[in-house]
């Protein structure tokens, strides 16, 4: 069983210290479950707001608005249900030890770019390379 790594409320992972210690990885475990959580939140509620919302709206105009809004609604949704799935993805490879290393290069992804993006898989450059050559592939 795995002990529980105490982290305090104002703890942010800082480079001069070993990466990925205990301390980083349930930072970012944390960051990673709660983002999770806010989306599937949010996502119930969608749920609610469309099942309560079926309701005959007799002008065209609003009713066409009304279809505009759920429409959008449900491509947000369908977004964040795939940053979900990323999510989980992240939260495998923090369990196998893999979080925070480029799954191109091997190398650490910086701290600041898992802070801000803690689903990256590729460090910046190995990012901006892929997107290179995936532009490039594009315009073939």
């Amino acid at each position: 069983m795995k002990t529980e790594v105490f982290l305090p409320d104002d703890y942010r992972p800082v480079e001069d210290e070993p990466f990925m210690n205990e301390r980083q990885v349930e930072y970012f475990r944390r960051k990673l479950l709660n983002w999770r959580e806010e989306l599937l939140d949010e996502s119930r509620s969608t749920v609610t707001t469309l099942q309560d919302g079926t309701r005959n709206i007799p002008d065209v105009a609003d009713r066409a608005s009304e279809e505009t809004d759920r429409a959008l609604e449900l491509r947000t949704r369908d977004r964040q249900r795939k940053l979900i799935a990323k999510i989980d993805q992240a939260l495998r490879r923090v369990e196998e030890g893999e979080f925070g290393y480029c799954d191109v290069t091997g190398e650490p992804i910086s701290l600041k770019r898992l802070d801000a993006r803690p689903i990256a898989t590729m460090t910046l450059e190995a990012q901006e390379r892929h997107e290179r050559r995936e532009k490039v592939h594009r315009d073939d």
